[in-house]
């Protein structure tokens, strides 16, 4: 095997076979997570050479699915920068509500939605809204990882991923298992549709009210943040709402979006 370092080309090679297929941006300042992977993923499968990986990965569909998994990080937690649900309890989905005739259904996209916990506090917090019930929600999560996806699905989750859930909570939406792990109730996973999807493709889904995206476009650089976050715009209702990560912004993007701080939460408004 060559020195555990990629030369340029092979550097190059795969940061834009990356960026083709998912948008995602690897640069100098995080080349080294990339090798790490490349590198120990070529051990696993006792490959020598990186050109070999190259091949593998760009023509074996499993070996490709594998691939991704593997560079693509998930960190999540339930209640993740509580100022934005709290922002979603009292703003925004009360002003959703005020535009929704009778038993018309909001519509909400947790795009990036990693293991779960994100798309299932999204739900627990529609929830916990005066005037909406389950009926009332239609709750959308994806993401590129199959694994992650698949872990939602399930949701499951051991004892230490319940940190920031509140006690009340955990009694009224999560049933305790035996094994010091936590299910979320079925008639709460019921309301969530997980899949995979890949944001540089269009989501199949209009009229959407509500956009999460939160710590997902850092990985991407600004032509497919433009695309991407320009496709949330067009599949949005009148007045909908996005929220983005605390420390990602639009701002230098050509972008309808109006942007609102309001308690210290950055959300996206489409006007």
């Amino acid at each position: 095997m060559n020195a555990l370092k990629l030369n340029r080309e092979e550097f190059d090679l795969f940061e834009e076979f990356i960026y083709r297929e998912s948008g995602i941006r690897f640069n100098l300042v995080n080349e080294c997570v990339l090798q790490s992977h490349i590198f120990s993923s070529m051990k696993e499968k006792g490959i020598d050479e990186v050109y070999d990986y190259y091949k593998l990965v760009s023509s074996d569909k499993d070996c490709f699915e594998e691939f991704f998994e593997n560079i693509t990080i998930s960190l999540t937690n339930f209640f993740r920068t509580e100022s934005d649900f709290q922002i979603l309890q009292e703003y925004v989905l009360p002003n959703i509500l005020k535009q929704k005739k009778n038993g018309e259904q909001i519509k909400i996209w947790c795009a990036g939605c990693s293991t779960g916990e994100e798309a299932y506090s999204i739900a627990i917090t529609c929830l916990e809204t005066e005037n909406i019930k389950k009926e009332n929600i239609r709750i959308f999560a994806t993401d590129l990882s199959f694994n992650s996806v698949i872990i939602a699905k399930e949701g499951k989750y051991d004892i230490e991923k319940m940190e920031n859930v509140p006690k009340k909570y955990l009694k009224k939406y999560f049933d305790k298992l035996p094994d010091d792990k936590y299910l979320v109730k079925s008639d709460i996973r019921n309301l969530i549709t997980f899949d995979c999807h890949n944001l540089i493709h269009k989501f199949p889904q209009y009229n959407i009210d509500v956009i999460f995206c939160r710590n997902v476009l850092i990985y991407f650089d600004n032509e497919s943040v433009k695309l991407t976050v320009n496709h949330f715009y067009d599949i949005l209702n009148r007045n909908g709402f996005l929220f983005i990560g605390h420390t990602e912004s639009l701002f230098g993007l050509d972008t309808k979006f109006k942007f609102a701080n309001l308690n210290n939460s950055i959300i996206y408004t489409k006007q």
